[in-house]
């Protein structure tokens, strides 16, 4: 693999530096492959809902707190994970630990797509209802026009999750959002979607590093979101959190006038 996405990689580990040079638009692209758990309901906390007064020690319901499966319960840390791609030119030489995809030249925009870079394997019952991730990317990027006109760069990453747990693999159980049987496992994407965009003139270059941090709303996934995007019955979503659990991390995007690209991304989960 050639030096820069090595040493690149190497550097966003540890530190991220200040941009060398105008620093790229950023912009939110939760488009994703896959439906979203993590946004919360708004049928079941509709924008005029009045909250009550909870008197008496009264339970919440869910237009008082929007979640009323983990209020109240203690925060649970569920594990940690890293993982590493890149995109280059020329993937030669790359670490084999490090999925690389190779670029086509420009203007040509390439699409890349890395499934199980890391996971997390978790234990029955590790958590009560839900499951929340904290998502950090640290990016160091190439942007190149090799043209004699102006061009728009382009560099856009979409993380999704691949969930499996036994429950899924309950014979005649289908997954809504895609018709097909679960067979142990769904796939549901982050509200951590990005897309960078930088206008350059004719032969100029451009590097940058970028870090920032996601965490979840409504979760990865809740006893709510298995009921409601899911199909599972309320028994079924809480029995699924009774059973040992594996997360994947995939990563997806495309890139355009980029010559290179390192990222970074952490994965952490905790539970209820």
């Amino acid at each position: 693999m050639n030096r820069f996405v090595r040493n690149m990689c190497l550097a966003t580990c540890v530190a991220a530096a200040a941009p060398l040079s105008i620093a790229a638009s950023r912009i939110d692209a939760d488009n994703g492959s896959a439906p979203s758990a993590d946004l919360p309901s708004v049928a079941a906390q509709p924008w005029n809902a009045q909250p009550r007064a909870v008197l008496d020690g009264a339970s919440p319901t869910v237009a008082d707190v929007g979640d009323v499966n983990s209020f109240g319960r203690n925060l649970h840390w569920l594990g940690l994970a890293l993982a590493n791609v890149a995109v280059a030119g020329d993937c030669t030489g790359t670490d084999p630990s490090i999925p690389c995809q190779t670029l086509a030249p420009a203007p040509a925009t390439t699409s890349f797509s890395f499934t199980d870079v890391a996971h997390i394997a978790l234990p029955e019952k590790a958590s009560n209802s839900l499951l929340c991730y904290w998502f950090s990317p640290v990016l160091s990027y190439a942007f190149n026009n090799p043209t004699a006109a102006p061009v728009v760069a382009r560099l856009r990453y979409n993380p999704t999750l691949t969930v499996e747990n036994p429950l899924l693999a309950t014979p005649g159980l289908i997954d809504p959002t895609t018709g097909m049987p679960f067979s142990g496992k769904l796939e549901t994407s982050m509200t951590s979607s990005q897309l960078f965009e930088l206008p350059l003139p004719a032969g100029m270059s451009v590097i940058e590093r970028k870090r920032d941090s996601s965490v979840c709303m409504a979760g990865l996934l809740s006893r709510q979101a298995l009921v409601e995007t899911y199909g599972l019955t309320a028994a079924q979503a809480k029995e699924f959190f009774k059973r040992p659990t594996t997360v994947r991390l995939n990563i997806n995007g495309s890139a355009q006038y980029v010559d290179q690209a390192a990222m970074t991304f952490g994965l952490r989960i905790i539970g209820d």
